[in-house]
């Protein structure tokens, strides 16, 4: 969605509300898409002495594997962003402000941004997943493998040497 902002920086309108859906299933994080539903995006802009101020609420499904076990999360995401809008930007590396070139802002641009940034570098089922065995293969997080039973009895008997 491109948003029209002449009007909120020439102080002809105080504020612009939107609310609207855009897709981002083809969009790939770690060798999947995990976004199985639209992103929902509500909010305004508002302007003041030049500025422009915007709040924006994102909301989506996601489904990926978890990066330890491999069982697939699904979850459903709620993000709040805002940002200062300015017409230029008097320092390039200034961060705090986001310059929208020609009074147009493309919406959907800035939120998959922020969606993506806002997103966990590492997604797991649970924050305890024991992820899987690396000799069997076998998911942890349901029990105990032969592995790790072979393993304890090996330690069991070399402390048992030590004594």
């Amino acid at each position: 969605m491109i948003l029209d902002l002449r009007k909120i920086f020439a102080g002809e309108s105080k504020s612009l509300s939107f609310d609207y859906e855009f897709d981002l299933s083809s969009t790939e994080i770690s060798g999947s898409r995990p976004f199985v539903s639209p992103v929902r995006v509500k909010g305004a802009v508002r302007g003041k002495d030049g500025f422009a101020y915007l709040k924006a609420r994102v909301s989506f499904r996601f489904s990926i594997p978890c990066d330890r076990c491999a069982e697939q999360i699904d979850r459903r995401y709620l993000y709040s962003f805002s940002h200062i809008l300015v017409r230029s930007l008097q320092d390039e590396e200034d961060d705090r402000y986001v310059e929208v070139h020609d009074e147009r802002l493309n919406l959907d641009e800035l939120m998959r941004e922020d969606i993506l940034l806002a997103l966990p570098t590492k997604f797991l089922c649970r924050e305890d997943c024991r992820g899987i065995c690396p000799v069997c293969g076998m998911n942890r997080n349901n029990g105990p493998c032969a592995c790790e039973m072979r393993r304890a009895a090996r330690r069991k008997g070399v402390l048992h040497l030590v004594q």
